[in-house]
């Protein structure tokens, strides 16, 4: 990518940014030396890294590379042999475990993060380093005893002999001969020796060796000669102490040396993860999109410099922009207004034009920008919708001027940076620019910039450009693949409104806004009079198309309004119907608990009568003809209380002979191929089945058949119901239904039960006084897809059951 042109469209601040969200120096270096690659593959496998990382932060928001440390310093200083110190191989242990626990999480997670997990396989296991630091080092970065056998004897020995020195001096300052000649009765230290501070003038009275003096002179700090030999024997242990420590130190410097490439490979990819998170998080803060990246398909047209060709012309390549609520990253997300901006795949340019700092240098920075974001793995903040096409290069030329007062040499530096641009772009190049034709005559400048963007047009080259020269508005009018843009200007508040609208020139604002600031009228009728008259019809078309397509805009927004109101007070009615049937089903399963109970005492009197009739060798047909009722009662209390959807759907339209419809029950499609009064056969497939209407649910009309009378059946509410298309279950209850309820539902069984291929199903009828069972077995013995049917075995439920066979 061309430096100057990364700069012009501050891709250096989007990686400041980005370096802000990265947890160590290591990863903030990366991002901001990270440049957009155009190799669809690798740009592609960032995108989706990121997404990745997204979707992992949000399951997981405390995963990170948390404890890792920048090593490269640490790991030169051991490449070159000097010893590190207990705090740089604390870090080392540190970015070990972080690298440790990062693997182990990402494996953890393998199936759901693919592009994480082939990160992660850089990420050590450890190496053997995380034990043997932890052994030899304390969290504090003191150097433990069990770092080594020796360094455990001489620290004891170091106790021991530090025990004895501290009780002789003890002893010494509290002998009432030696107390006498001593400034306090303290045991201090001097160049590492243990001494007592001894008054001046009695220097002479104790005998021992002198190492310092107070700063008065009235002190002399001395070392007793009695001590002298153990605070020598104490001296050569620290010492050995010393030998020791560095002795360790060097040899866990020597293995950090021996494991230098994979700690190195570790730290980049430790890196290149942490970088991958930031922009996870930096996506997450823009409320950003994964764009749908594209190939530049076609052939690459070759730069000729203009000159004619003479072999057969390649087959151009067809770029894509489509970017929807597009936002330019470096503004204020909460008040900055997205644009919508697409290329289909034919158009090679966009001239936009309007008022100054109406937003058009922004438009072109904003998809300048995203184009490189996106070619580096960055996700965009625009609406999911969005696509683009990888640009191999991207040049810009932007000047900074917002005035008319571009001097010569301004004009100079645009021109040295189009030659510039034309002599490097191809047709796989996006090019971007800024007030062409400005800073100079504008008849010249708008000569030049037509000639200039025929040439961009003729190499096939993408080309973006704003403009305030009116003849390139008619260029792009007339030019295929050339599309005019503007963006909008409120003549109420005289304000520009950002909104960049595709398929139409900016309008000339500049009599209306002298109006409207008071310019006195003649002034204004003879500005008028000295403007083309066909150029005054086409601004007031303009006027007039520009006032119906916000006029389109604002009855779409209103419409989309009352759209999301309907929605969510359907989903509030829904709420509450589903609140009113728990209720009713409450209420239904408490009066059918109190039945039961009811029931038990019938039964009970029931049987405490039967007992005293028998005794009696009274008749009991009587009690026999209550008993069948009471079973037949206690059948309806056991059916157990159903869900019933709300009526929320209704069929659309009238149902026809041919209308193609969804039979919801049975979650299948099917042709209608006869209207009855109650039910209406629709052929699936090689099976006709009956359905009620409102089980249908109209997906369209397939031909009627030749000669057949169209029959309307008006549309009646129906009810919501989903289809799984799965098995309906081997078992039908019928208990407690009426006949007429029976038979409904069980022809509706038998259908799905019979295109899920169930070789066989159970219907629960019940004994009772047997009506039930007979009506079940007479609609049986008439349906086409029941082969056999007989009663349950002893252990199915006997006569209350009945076992129908399927046909294949």
């Amino acid at each position: 990518m061309d430096e100057k042109t990364l700069h012009t469209l501050e891709y250096d601040k989007v990686l400041d940014c980005l370096a802000g969200y990265c947890s160590f120096s290591a990863s903030r270096e990366l991002a901001r030396a990270q440049k957009p690659t155009a190799h669809l593959e690798d740009a592609r496998q960032k995108l989706a890294e990121t997404r990745e990382a997204r979707q992992l932060i949000e399951a997981i928001p405390t995963v990170s590379i948390g404890g890792a440390r920048d090593l490269r310093e640490v790991l030169r200083a051991a490449a070159r042999m000097v010893v590190l110190e207990p705090h740089q191989l604390l870090d080392v242990k540190y970015t070990l475990v972080a690298a440790r626990n990062l693997r182990r999480a990402f494996e953890r997670e393998g199936l759901d993060y693919p592009y994480l997990v082939e990160l992660s396989l850089r990420l050590p296991d450890g190496l053997g380093l995380v034990d043997v630091i932890t052994n030899a080092l304390s969290d504090r970065g003191e150097i433990l005893d069990s770092a080594s056998e020796k360094l455990g004897k001489i620290r004891r020995d170091l106790k021991i002999e530090h025990d004895r020195l501290m009780a002789q001096l003890q002893r010494m300052i509290s002998n009432s001969n030696i107390a006498k000649y001593l400034q306090e009765a303290l045991i201090m230290q001097r160049d590492g020796r243990y001494v007592l501070p001894v008054r001046a003038d009695f220097k002479g009275r104790v005998k021992g060796i002198i190492h310092d003096q107070s700063a008065s002179g009235a002190t002399v700090f001395m070392e007793p000669l009695s001590i002298v030999e153990k605070n020598n024997a104490y001296r050569e242990l620290q010492l050995a102490e010393r030998d020791e420590e560095r002795r360790i130190l060097s040899e866990l410097t020597a293995l950090v040396a021996e494991h230098l490439d994979t700690l190195e490979d570790m730290l980049a990819a430790l890196a290149e993860i942490d970088l991958t998170f930031a922009r996870a998080k930096y996506a997450n803060a823009l409320d950003a999109v994964e764009p749908k990246l594209l190939a530049l398909t076609g052939d690459r047209r070759p730069n000729t410099g203009g000159r004619k060709q003479t072999t057969a012309a390649p087959r151009p390549p067809s770029p894509l922009i489509r970017l929807y609520q597009a936002r330019h990253p470096l503004l204020d997300q909460e008040s900055v207004v997205p644009i919508d901006v697409e290329l289909a795949p034919q158009t090679r340019a966009l001239v936009v034009t309007g008022p100054n700092t109406g937003g058009k240098t922004v438009t072109l920075k904003t998809v300048g920008l995203l184009a490189l974001m996106a070619q580096s793995g960055m996700h965009v903040p625009a609406a999911s919708e969005s696509e683009i096409s990888i640009f191999e290069t991207i040049y810009a030329d932007i000047g900074d001027e917002q005035s008319i007062e571009q001097s010569l040499s301004t004009f100079s530096g645009h021109i040295t940076n189009i030659i510039h641009i034309l002599e490097r772009a191809d047709s796989h190049s996006l090019v971007i620019l800024d007030e062409l034709g400005a800073g100079t005559d504008p008849q010249e400048g708008a000569a030049l910039a037509r000639s200039l963007l025929t040439h961009l047009v003729e190499r096939e080259i993408t080309t973006l450009v704003t403009t305030h020269h009116p003849e390139l508005k008619a260029f792009a009018h007339a030019t295929p693949g050339v599309v005019n843009a503007s963006v909008e200007f409120d003549l109420e508040t005289l304000r520009p409104t950002y909104h960049l609208t595709i398929g139409l020139p900016g309008r000339s604002n500049a009599l209306a806004i002298a109006e409207r600031l008071g310019m006195p009228a003649v002034i204004i009728f003879a500005a008028r009079q000295e403007i083309d008259p066909a150029e005054l019809r086409a601004d007031d078309l303009l006027d007039e198309i520009y006032r119906q397509r916000e006029a389109s805009r604002e009855a779409r927004m209103r419409a989309e309004e009352a759209r999301h109101q309907s929605e969510k007070l359907r989903a509030e009615l829904a709420a509450r119907l589903e609140e009113i049937e728990d209720e009713r089903r409450e209420v239904l399963e408490d009066a059918r608990q109190e039945a039961e109970t009811e029931l038990k005492d019938v039964r009970s009197q029931l049987k405490e009568l039967r007992a005293d009739l028998r005794r009696a060798r009274q008749p009991l047909e009587i009690l026999e003809q209550v008993e069948e009722q009471i079973e037949e009662i206690a059948e309806e209390v056991d059916a157990p209380v159903e869900r019933h959807e709300p009526d929320m759907v209704q069929v659309h339209g009238p149902v026809r002979l041919g209308s193609k419809v969804m039979v919801r029950t049975l979650g299948q499609e099917g042709i209608v191929r006869a209207i009855g009064e109650d039910k209406i056969e629709v052929q699936i497939g090689n099976l006709r089945v009956r359905a009620r209407l409102s089980d249908l649910m109209l997906r369209g009309s397939a031909e009627a058949e030749e000669g057949q009378r169209k029959t309307v059946v008006g549309s009646r509410s129906s009810k919501v119901i989903r289809a799984t298309g799965e098995s309906p279950g081997i078992e039908l209850d019928l208990r407690g239904q009426r006949a007429d309820e029976a038979l409904d539902k069980l022809d509706g069984y038998l259908d799905r039960a019979y295109l899920a291929r169930l070789p066989w199903v159970r219907i629960i009828h019940g004994k009772g006084t047997g009506k039930l069972r007979n009506v079940v077995r007479e609609a049986l013995q008439q349906h086409p897809q029941v082969q056999s049917f007989e009663s349950g075995k002893d252990g199915e439920g006997g006569d209350g059951v009945t076992v129908a066979s399927l046909g294949s």
